[in-house]
Formats: C-alpha cells, structure tokens, sequence
C-alpha cells in the first residue's frame, strides 16, 4: 500500500525537460506536494520524524560506558535502511544463490515476473546495494529490484558484496566485478540477453556501479549496456578531484526548514569550504586512506578521460552533499560522447530509494530504471 496519491507518481512522470544547469542539461523533477523552494516534500518530511534515526534513544542516554569499535560500527549499520514497501501488483519470482570470488562468497538474488520465466533475451538490471561501504544490505533494496522487474520485464539481481571494515578495498568492489561477470557467462541460463545489462546502486552502491562501469571500459569487456548510479559517492578526495568544490551556496533552504534539511547535505561536505576532507568512511573503506581514496576504482571521478563509457541514467536529490558531484560525473560523462540522462529530484534526501511505497519519487524512479532498460 502506498502512503501517497497515485497522481504524485503521475506528476513527476510528466517532468521531462531538461533545465541547464552549470552547463549541463538536468530533468529537475518538482516535489508533486511542496511548490516552495527549498522545502522538503510533505512525505519526505513524514519520513524524516518517522525513522529511527529521528527518534530519542533513552537506552543510548542512559549508556555509562563508551562503545567499542565493533559496537560503534554495529549501531551504525543498525541505522541504516528504512521499513519501504512492495508495491508490485503482479507475482515475483525470488531466486538466490551464492557465488565464489576468491575466498569470499557472495549472495546473488535474482526477481522476475512469473510470467516471463521462460523468455529468453530478457534486459538485465544488477543492482549494488547503498551503505557507506561499511553498511547496508540487500534485503533494503528487495522491493525497488521487486518493482523495477515487474515494470521492465526483465531479470534483476541484487548483490550482497563484501564489507569493511572485516574486508576492505578492493573486496567489495571485485565482488561487484565478479557478480557481473557471472550474470554475463550465464546470461542464456538466466535468460537475459548478454547485450542488454545494466548496473545500477545507490549511494556506496552507485560508487561500485561508476566504478565497475569503468572497469569494463578499460577491461574491453564491453558487458556493460547501461549504468544507473543513484545519488553515488564517486569521489572520495574532492580537493584533489579536478573542476570539483563543494559549496553550501549551491543549496536553497526555506528559513522555517533550515534546521532540519541543512544537516541532510553532510555527506561529502568538508569541515569548512577551505578544505575539502575525505568522506569518513574512507578510513574504514581503505587499508591506506591517504594513497587508496585517490585510485579511479575508488574514486570514479578522478578519471581524466570517460570515452568509451556506457550509457548513463544519473540520480541525484535536491538535500544530499553527494550532489554536486553526481552532477558533475554526468557532465564529465557527456562531455566525453556518452549518452547520458541527468535527473534530480527536488524535495527528498539522500537514501529515498529505501523509502519506496512511502515518497513517490521512489516508485518514479523504479519506472525511470525500467523504461530505461527497455531502451537498451
């Protein structure tokens, strides 16, 4: 069930206009419930008091001893993630599997409709699931890859890749690599047609999805029809990135709603506008932060040269710190040759994908995805 109006989905679906911005064509998709500049959607807002994170943690007052490391990092992963929905209206078919890589074992799920299980050349979506490297899993993201296979027809996989700091760079990051190679050496088994594979994630996940993306560039592999990073962090040193700079003049906050939205921007953003510091969880993503967060399979976006890059579907939100960067990739992107759609969607944060059956900018971008893979 969801908690808006069907309408809210039709009204971004209507919001197809590129508008330019720093030189670069962008589909700013208006919140369907909130006409205000820089005030967050109505639903968005709902979600925001409604999450765990929000709510006072009187056992975390009353904590007398300071966490350990591991604990530390436990809560952390323990706020990850939001209750979304299943709004599919047809049966999915749930599949998994485990695949080896080296010594780590990786979980594959699989969805499709049940009534294409036996199509062949179906398109393929390979989904990377958001957490900050060190967080997150696939079970948050099930009903998005549910819904994006019942509106594409297609077969979507969900990857549950290494994380740090138990396994860190490059773990994660080859698993991504190894699931999408397995999805390729098996496509006829799968179903799906070898020339139409997608990679898509959000957040650390759209991070792997660049990354990969540009490994199957330099690999000649070529396995790769389409990449769908979601408000991705492709940068981990912006004051070693070239053309990139974060500035909080860059977003509009409505006096009433600064206090709440202004916090929502912190990924990315530097202690001040002077130096541009690492994202944080670079120290627990890498073995050597200083030297490895500069790496292009780190840091997608210190490529000098995106030629030869696949098609692109760029995701970025109005309230995310990882904004300008996103944008700035899609740029870059398209500036090298490639075809690349550029969306923001005003009123909602980072992480809204998680928030499906909740913010309809979250179902809107399940069909952008699938309509997406139908055009691969």
């Amino acid at each position: 069930m969801r908690e808006y109006d069907k309408s809210h989905v039709e009204f971004l679906r209507l919001q197809q206009t590129p508008e330019m911005v720093h030189g670069a064509p962008i589909i700013i998709k208006r919140s369907p419930t909130e006409p205000r500049p820089g005030c967050a959607d109505h639903h968005e807002t709902a979600c925001m008091k409604m999450h765990w994170v929000a709510r006072e943690d009187d056992s975390a007052k009353k904590e007398d001893k300071p966490l350990t490391p591991e604990q530390a990092i436990q809560k952390m992963r323990d706020q990850m993630g939001f209750p979304n929905r299943n709004i599919c209206s047809v049966e999915i078919h749930t599949k998994f599997e485990t695949i080896r890589n080296g010594d780590n074992e990786v979980g594959l799920w699989r969805y499709y409709r049940r009534d294409t299980q036996y199509q062949k050349k179906r398109p393929c979506f390979i989904f990377y699931h958001g957490g900050g490297w060190v967080g997150g899993t696939p079970y948050t993201v099930e009903n998005p890859c549910r819904l994006i296979a019942e509106l594409s027809g297609g077969v979507v996989f969900n990857v549950d890749y290494a994380l740090a700091p138990e396994k860190k760079y490059p773990n994660g990051v080859n698993d991504c690599w190894a699931a999408l190679c397995h999805v390729y050496q098996h496509a006829e088994e799968y179903g799906i047609d070898p020339t139409k594979i997608a990679v898509g994630g959000d957040s650390a996940g759209g991070n792997m999805t660049a990354v990969v993306s540009l490994m199957d560039r330099d690999r000649g592999t070529h396995m790769v029809a389409l990449q769908v990073p979601m408000y991705a962090a492709v940068t981990f040193k912006g004051s070693a990135t070239p053309g990139y700079h974060f500035s909080i003049a860059e977003y509009e906050f409505d006096p009433s709603q600064e206090a709440e939205l202004n916090p929502r921007v912190a990924i990315s953003r530097p202690k001040d506008e002077e130096h541009d510091d690492e994202i944080m969880m670079g120290n627990l993503y890498f073995d050597d932060p200083e030297h490895q967060c500069l790496e292009t399979y780190a840091s997608p976006l210190m490529e000098k040269d995106f030629t030869g890059m696949p098609r692109c579907l760029s995701v970025s939100c109005e309230y995310d710190g990882l904004r300008i960067q996103d944008e700035l990739y899609a740029k870059r992107l398209a500036e090298a040759g490639v075809k690349v759609k550029s969306i923001r969607y005003r009123g909602v944060s980072h992480a809204f994908i998680d928030r499906l059956g909740f913010v309809p900018q979250a179902e809107d971008l399940c069909i952008e995805i699938a309509e997406a893979m139908k055009q691969m």
